[in-house]
């Protein structure tokens, strides 16, 4: 029962990639397409946690959380080049 339900719940989290990554190639601005990647971020690590618990193995949630941080600094380093015109000082 649990196998079925991860399944299902990779399959909408792959749905809600697809209409993320929609938003990142038409989204009418930078900011709709900032948004849109960094909640590409969150559903990719949702995705491979939900993989993680369906195969069993530690290795999935250390991808996450790699990637977690990646999302984190290339999400800010984006915000600040955009209200600065530069990303380090």
């Amino acid at each position: 029962m649990l196998t079925l339900i991860v399944l299902i719940c990779c399959a909408l989290v792959g749905v809600a990639l697809l209409l993320n990554l929609y938003r990142l190639i038409q989204g009418p601005s930078v900011l709709d397409r900032i948004l849109a990647l960094d909640t590409m971020y969150i559903n990719s690590i949702a995705l491979i946690v939900l993989l993680g618990l369906f195969f069993g193995s530690p290795l999935y949630f250390e991808g996450a959380l790699l990637i977690a941080m990646l999302g984190f600094v290339s999400t800010a380093a984006l915000c600040k080049y955009l209200l600065r015109g530069d990303i380090i000082e």
